[in-house]
């Protein structure tokens, strides 16, 4: 059986090529994640993936904005600061949490909002996305 991560990058590749998430897709990824696909779609409908692009140093991090807060997302390691990562991801109860489940998509779609930032504000930022829940 192929992981949730592995169908999401197939579903996700299917979307790209097409320019949309069709039908089907919305299908099988409402059958693969339930609740957290609901929840990553409201994400992307209300635009609240935002990939920031600090100059000059061309660093990029994605964020996508919670409830409570704005969450760090870094892709490459498929790693969240939600709770829901560190409860059910990091306990293999689940491979990801919806915000990663909205990257995904959104960066394959170009369904989010690109905000550029100095460099100076890096570290503040960082910071501030890095913090555990209050």
């Amino acid at each position: 059986k192929i992981s949730e991560i592995d169908e999401l990058n197939i579903i996700c590749r299917q979307a790209k090529a097409e320019g949309k998430l069709s039908g089907k897709n919305l299908t099988e990824l409402y059958d693969l994640f339930g609740q957290r696909f609901t929840k990553a779609l409201e994400a992307l409908k209300e635009n609240r993936v935002k990939k920031y692009i600090f100059k000059p140093s061309n660093r990029q991090v994605w964020i996508v904005v919670g409830r409570e807060r704005d969450y760090l997302i870094m892709a490459e390691a498929e790693f969240c600061t939600c709770d829901d990562f560190y409860f059910r991801v990091l306990d293999k109860q689940v491979h990801l949490c919806y915000h990663l489940i909205a990257q995904k998509i959104a960066r394959n779609l170009g369904w989010y909002e690109t905000i550029e930032e100095n460099d100076t504000l890096y570290d503040s930022l960082m910071n501030e996305w890095k913090k555990a829940t209050p």
